[in-house]
């Protein structure tokens, strides 16, 4: 049997969706490997151990809570300390985190701490044996590569919504653990600015509608407001070339140099489909792409196609949703 460690990311006080889907991973992983044990390291500010009892709702036949002031503006030194320190004293056969900005940040830190091999950006896991085999995207989501790792422990960040949370209580049980102190040169993180509020998250939405430059306006723009607002809960993203023109902010960038997502649907409104944004999100579960080019490439990676002007299509789209929840 080989247990599994899991960096369950929190948010504050919160946990991000991606900490369940990366005890998920891990508890298909352990399964795979014999039945072992997914332990799910809990790190945030005093309050966090609250969230326990979820992380054992998903799989986690342990729960490690440690507490500390630090970890609520991200002490990524502490944190990968933390985390590589415990893996260290428990012989995992796998470290998961997810593929998000602190995954980003901590994969490669642990992987150097522990003088392990790391697969970034993970989106299926397979065991034989003592081989552990993981495919990713790669060359900008054109192919997709499969790695085989032999040996252990190995760290995998996995991509955000490529696995979806599934709940599978265990009798979880819940230990107090202790931060590890930073080592060599820190970086200090004095304050962090919260997002506009009242959508999701990009990282975390379940849909997701994009705009790009077929929109031909900024203030055309508030289309795609609402018809996220008629499914309710969904996020809005738009291309590099919408942020550079100052339409929306560049955190709503979505692409090869932007956010990567894969919701469980995307709708594309007047985006032609560069390469550069099909990298962000064309391991989305179902694509919906709407542009008068019939031509266009993001037909090419769309499940569902319609082709006209954006700015009639939308309102009868936005009002066709509308009428469908209502019943």
């Amino acid at each position: 049997m080989a247990n599994v460690l899991v960096f369950a990311e929190a948010r504050g006080s919160e946990l991000r969706k991606v900490a369940l889907e990366a005890v998920t991973a891990a508890r298909a992983l352990a399964d795979a490997s014999g039945g072992g044990e997914v332990h799910a390291l809990l790190a945030g500010p005093p309050g966090i151990g609250a969230q326990a009892e979820k992380l054992a709702a998903y799989g986690a036949d342990k729960v490690i809570v440690v507490e500390s002031p630090d970890f609520a503006r991200f002490a990524r030194e502490s944190l990968a300390a933390t985390v590589s320190d415990r893996a260290k004293a428990g012989g995992y056969r796998a470290v998961v985190l997810g593929f998000s900005s602190q995954g980003r940040d901590l994969g490669p830190r642990i992987a150097a701490r522990l003088d392990a091999p790391i697969a970034s950006d993970v989106t299926e896991i397979a065991v034989t044996g003592e081989t552990l085999t993981v495919k990713h995207p790669g060359y900008a989501n054109k192919v997709t590569m499969t790695l085989v790792i032999t040996g252990s422990p190995v760290v995998l960040s996995v991509r955000p919504s490529a696995f979806t949370p599934r709940e599978s209580a265990k009798a979880g049980t819940v230990e107090q653990g202790q931060a590890s102190p930073a080592s060599g040169a820190t970086v200090t993180v004095k304050d962090v600015v919260e997002g506009a509020k009242g959508r999701p998250d990009l990282g975390e939405a379940s849909i997701i509608v994009s705009g790009g430059r077929g929109l031909k306006a900024k203030e055309n723009f508030k289309l795609i407001e609402d018809l996220a607002d008629a499914f309710g809960n969904a996020a809005v993203g738009a291309t590099r070339a919408v942020t550079d023109d100052g339409w929306r902010p560049h955190s709503d960038q979505i692409g090869q140099t932007g956010r990567q997502v894969s919701p469980q649907l995307y709708v594309a409104v007047g985006i032609s489909g560069a390469i550069q944004h099909l990298a962000g999100m064309r391991t989305s579960k179902t694509i919906v792409a709407i542009n008068k080019d019939k031509e266009a490439p993001i037909f090419k990676v769309a499940d569902y196609g319609i082709v006209g002007d954006v700015l009639e299509v939308i309102p009868a789209l936005t009002a066709a949703v509308k009428a469908a929840k209502q019943h």
